[in-house]
């Protein structure tokens, strides 16, 4: 099992990471600032226009550690990756279900079943745990909603039949997201969501959050050998790691929207770690990413019991573990792909 390591992230643009010896050496104005040894290390991800010397870009590519360059407002830009692991035969077979409209569909079913499922136990766990302060009967109208979806989803013959689905499936999820929210309502509240750009709080965490489940579950699949930009649902799109869009899907509930009411709810951010701009997007202010990925990274540690394997996993491995799943369908090692069903 793959064994979780630290990401290291940098928010500071004027921060400079070079190479020594086996250490990344962080330096602001020619002053260093810290040093990490790689060991510790299994991604890093910088927000600004920070510095990264060619060694230290080579060094990383060798030892795969993905670099992950993002806007200060964490708009993804782009990434250095090391060379494929896995065999080139994974990837033609892969390539091959992709331009298989029936296999990709069959796949598809199941990833969004997980998708649907665990959007139903995000709800589902708030109605059992604060019925007193939430409206059940609304929630439960949505509950009751997902399952007929996930029955609806065997019936489908194609991957836009079930898009159709799931996108009015995610309109019903969302619909009650706000009554998730249960602190701080003057500053985080949710009307629908919004990107490109997030124009509320709520939206900027979100936001950013899927883009940092983005990046684990990309370096998950360099990892396992599989192509993250030729996906089975969603289709190819020039620059769009398509596969990862797919698998990302059923650990978005459990994993992105969970984590950002945690913050909410349990007041780790307050309306004071965000900044709006003036075309009306909204952003983080530098403590407030500080504390949102320090609570992050936490996060990642935390254990839970893998529904498949039966064994316990960190939620920083999970992306790992579905994406070792997804090569293993795809060989046909396993009779089809087994969603994450979270409980």
């Amino acid at each position: 099992m793959k064994k979780l390591l630290n990401t290291l992230y940098v928010t500071s643009p004027d921060k400079y990471l070079s190479l020594e010896g086996e250490t990344i050496v962080i330096s602001e104005k020619n002053t260093e600032c810290a040093r990490i040894p790689f060991h510790n290390i299994d991604s890093i991800i910088t927000m600004g226009y920070v510095g990264v010397s060619p060694a230290l870009m080579g060094k990383c590519a060798e030892k795969n550690i993905n670099i992950y360059f993002l806007s200060r407002s964490g708009r993804f830009l782009a990434s250095t990756v090391g060379k494929y692991n896995g065999n080139v035969l994974l990837r033609r077979n892969q390539y091959r279900i992709a331009d298989n409209e029936d296999r990709s569909t069959e796949i598809s079913k199941n990833i969004i079943k997980g998708k649907l499922y665990n959007s139903k136990s995000v709800i589902s766990r708030a109605v059992r745990d604060y019925s007193m302060s939430l409206n059940t009967e609304k929630l439960n109208n949505v509950i009751c909603n997902l399952s007929d979806s996930i029955k609806q989803i065997d019936l489908c013959k194609n991957t836009e039949e079930l898009r159709g689905i799931e996108g009015e499936a995610a309109s019903r999820y969302f619909s009650v997201f706000d009554d998730l929210i249960l602190q701080q309502k003057s500053d985080f509240f949710f009307n629908g969501r919004n990107k490109r750009p997030p124009l509320d709080n709520v939206n900027a965490m979100l936001s950013f959050s899927y883009t940092l489940l983005n990046s684990m579950v990309t370096s998950s699949l360099y990892c396992v050998g599989i192509d993250p930009y030729v996906g089975f649902m969603h289709k190819d799109r020039p620059g769009r790691t398509s596969m990862a869009l797919d698998l990302m899907e059923e650990l978005r509930s459990v994993f992105a929207d969970r984590f950002v009411l945690t913050l909410i709810n349990k007041r780790i951010v307050c309306g004071k770690d965000f900044v709006k701009n003036e075309n009306g997007a909204v952003s983080f202010t530098d403590e407030g990413k500080r504390k949102f990925m320090q609570a992050w990274q936490k996060r990642k540690q935390d254990k839970i019991i893998h529904p498949y394997l039966k064994e316990k996993v960190e939620w920083g491995v999970v992306p790992y573990v579905q994406s070792l799943l997804m090569a293993r369908c795809i060989r046909e090692d396993i009779d089809g792909y087994p969603p994450f069903f979270w409980k």
